[in-house]
């Protein structure tokens, strides 16, 4: 399996500003590997019927003048060709198609796009057509014109081939922000309100999307946070075990070792003993 090798006839290296990237390519007879990318892809098939088989175990078809295929990014495919073929590629930059969601009015992080395999779509194919003309040209129309039509691509793609919206999670820094926040206060009384308010949610957002982005309810996840201070603070050994569950935000010492067994299977007293 050789990966898919492009061969660019007049085509400039992409454009650093928008990522924009066409090109025309042939490819030989046999088997073709499309590795992940961060880009979408968008192939136009421009030459003579090709006979294709999907891998594994696809369906053997004929990719017809015309017909496009549209790899998201992330996602690789494999095929093998029966006959030579010629196409034009089109790269279209993730953070454009980012864009694109925004204003349209969708979630970027859930908008996405859905594989389409030999569609015919002509929108597609007079915007691959004008931006192969274009680089063809040296760019006479500028880098707003390329903008436009990359923008007008981005869009059609997320209205015309939407994939089902991924379930929303907290971003990275919103996810930062309420863990450091929870780290900061274990020994307080750590209030799901106030942890909205550091991540701009509301109290019941937040606390779905917490679980959906850790895998466990935000209640839960201070618990197992507190065992863990309550724990090194045990295993230190200079204070005792009533002022280190007061240190670690439990409410008396008992509260620490019914939390503790839960979590670590163990209780304080083992861990004490575990230093010797």
């Amino acid at each position: 399996m050789k990966e898919s090798r492009k061969t660019a006839t007049g085509a400039r290296p992409r454009d650093a500003r928008i990522g924009l990237r066409i090109e025309r390519r042939n490819t030989s007879v046999g088997g073709h590997h499309h590795a992940a990318i961060p880009d979408h892809q968008i192939t136009l098939h421009t030459g003579p019927p090709v006979r294709i088989s999907c891998i594994p175990k696809g369906p053997r078809c004929v990719r017809n003048r015309g017909e496009i295929n549209v790899v998201p990014a992330g996602v690789s495919e494999k095929w093998i060709e029966d006959d030579a073929s010629d196409v034009m590629e089109l790269r279209l930059p993730a953070p454009l198609v980012r864009l694109a969601a925004e204003e349209m009015g969708l979630d970027p992080d859930r908008a996405g796009i859905v594989p389409q395999c030999h569609v015919r779509d002509t929108q597609i194919e007079h915007i691959t057509w004008a931006l192969a003309a274009e680089q063809g040209a040296n760019a006479p129309n500028g880098l707003i014109y390329r903008e436009s039509l990359g923008m007008a691509l981005a869009v059609h793609l997320l209205a015309r081939y939407p994939a089902p919206a991924a379930p929303r999670r907290l971003s990275q820094s919103q996810l930062a922000m309420v863990t450091e926040y929870i780290e900061a206060h274990l020994g307080e009384d750590v209030s799901l309100f106030q942890l909205a308010r550091v991540s701009g949610l509301s109290a019941s957002h937040l606390r779905a999307l917490f679980k959906r982005s850790t895998g466990v309810p935000v209640h839960e996840y201070v618990i197992q946070r507190r065992v863990e201070r309550a724990r090194a603070l045990l295993l230190r050994g200079d204070l005792p075990a009533s002022q280190v569950a007061l240190d670690a935000g439990f409410s008396h010492q008992s509260h620490m070792a019914r939390c503790m067994r839960k979590v670590l299977g163990v209780t304080p007293a083992s861990i004490v003993r575990s230093r010797a």
